[in-house]
């Protein structure tokens, strides 16, 4: 009996690694002779890194880059297959979790750490870059990142502009005769769930400016400078830069990725799997497990459980959905592919004493999934 066990984090309680773990601990106690292939997986944001670093035998390289309000953090990246790729997450250098609540800026902060860490991979020898974008303090369309590889952004007077997304309403010309030009062999993707544009209503601004510490006030002005941006920047692009799907994802890094990396976008769910060879695991498995902090109808909306489901679905293989919580309309999983769904949560418990006892519970619910399966082998 082969069980492929392939959950995303448990998030503010254990990565997907350590609930892929638990999930075996607890099942091996029963079918000891069960052959167990861990993968755990992500959608692109916080964790992802981690998740396919464990999940493909690679490794995390730590690199010290500027934060994103000018402050040296330590950021990092992993490197996973034989070496020639390179899975780097937004946060781990332009993250809004970096920063404190009350020094939160969008007109301030920067993505220029992120342009670091993807120049340090291209200085390794790496060309094939998968660039989870999600949780990022900056509303700045990416232009840090891309100042980072060589990109100019001059105002009218042809001095540069300053960082951060307060300033792109002074933007006249943008120099790219300095681009890296290693830039133009590689593969680069990016994990973009959303698929707001840059500006109006669902822009960068509007959607994602409040949630980074943006005053009204702000988004106003964050708004006409994106504006700004898009006139400036789209001689260089094919695309429509102010409406393309995605591009106002994590405050205009989308569109950046597209003009200055020419990366593609596509679903987080999606790379992962792929990248991590989930496909191929599946096919001759007998049990598929996963799950997450939370399954409810909004799982079924392209989450990582639910992605996991899709690729076993294809080759018939039943799906177990394992949880911290099972929300309102968390039945809708069973219409895509995920056969029986789970809560760990043994008891009432305080909120702090639940993400705590995360791992434990994990082992228990699934150590009692596997009782069952052997108790109904009986019968």
């Amino acid at each position: 009996m082969k069980i492929v066990i392939a959950p995303d984090s448990f998030k503010e309680s254990l990565s997907a690694e350590l609930c892929a773990q638990a999930i075996k601990r607890g099942f091996a106690e029963i079918f000891p002779q069960a052959d167990y292939l861990c993968l755990p997986i992500a959608d692109g944001g916080e964790g992802t890194v981690e998740a396919m670093v464990a999940a493909t035998g690679g490794e995390i390289i730590s690199h010290r880059v500027t934060g994103p309000m000018g402050t040296p953090v330590e950021g990092f990246y992993g490197v996973i297959g034989e070496g020639n790729t390179a899975v780097i997450e937004m946060a781990a250098a332009s993250g809004l979790m970096l920063v404190e609540p009350h020094l939160r800026d969008p007109l301030l902060a920067t993505s220029y750490g992120t342009g670091e860490l993807i120049r340090h991979a291209l200085d390794a020898g790496i060309r094939h870059l998968i660039l989870g974008i999600g949780g990022s303090a900056t509303v700045d369309g990416g232009t840090g990142m891309a100042k980072a590889l060589g990109a100019r952004f001059l105002d009218a007077q042809g001095q540069p502009i300053a960082e951060g997304g307060g300033d792109l309403h002074r933007l006249a010309q943008i120099d790219i005769r300095h681009l890296d030009a290693r830039l133009a062999d590689c593969f680069i993707e990016v994990a973009c769930d959303v698929d707001n544009p840059l500006i109006g209503p669902r822009g960068a601004a509007h959607v994602f400016g409040p949630q980074k510490g943006a005053t009204p006030e702000a988004v106003d002005q964050l708004e006409r400078g994106l504006v700004n941006y898009t006139r400036v920047l789209q001689p260089l692009s094919e695309d429509d830069v102010s409406s393309m799907p995605g591009g106002g994802a994590a405050g205009g890094m989308g569109i950046a990725a597209r003009v200055f990396l020419q990366a593609h976008l596509r679903p987080g769910i999606e790379i992962v799997l792929n990248a991590v060879g989930l496909e191929q695991a599946v096919m001759d498995a007998t049990l598929v497990i996963t799950g997450e902090g939370r399954i409810d109808s909004q799982t079924a909306g392209g989450k990582a459980p639910l992605g996991v489901a899709q690729i076993a679905q294809r080759h018939n293989v039943p799906v177990i959905g394992i949880a911290g919580v099972l929300g309102e309309g968390a039945e809708i999983v069973y219409q895509h592919g995920i056969d029986a769904i789970f809560s760990i949560l043994p008891r009432l418990a305080p909120l702090a004493e639940v993400l705590a006892d995360g791992e434990e519970n994990v082992y228990r619910c699934a150590r009692n999934i596997a009782c069952v399966m052997k108790l109904g082998q009986g019968i």
